[in-house]
């Protein structure tokens, strides 16, 4: 049996998002979803970077200039993407 270890609501939410990684380098993606601890990345096929690592995330298309970039940590990753929780 799976443990839930989730702290917060999900939302679904499909976002253009760019992560940035000093070895993955930087990635335009999309959210999976997200709530008020973090947010599940689709990796689709690129390749993630590691549980633990820092990124920086920049969701894409908000309208009224560069959304702020947010320093997340990987906290799980599996075969479609990476699950981030916020610093």
């Amino acid at each position: 049996m799976t443990v839930d270890k989730r702290r917060a609501v999900r939302t679904a939410l499909r976002a253009g998002v760019k992560l940035s990684h000093s070895t993955a380098g930087k990635l335009d993606l999309h959210t999976g979803d997200i709530s008020d601890s973090g947010a599940y990345i689709l990796t689709a096929g690129n390749e993630p970077p590691g549980i633990d690592e820092l990124v920086v995330v920049q969701v894409q298309g908000m309208g009224g200039g560069d959304a702020p970039e947010v320093t997340m940590r990987v906290v799980r990753s599996d075969d479609k993407g990476i699950g981030l929780a916020f610093e």
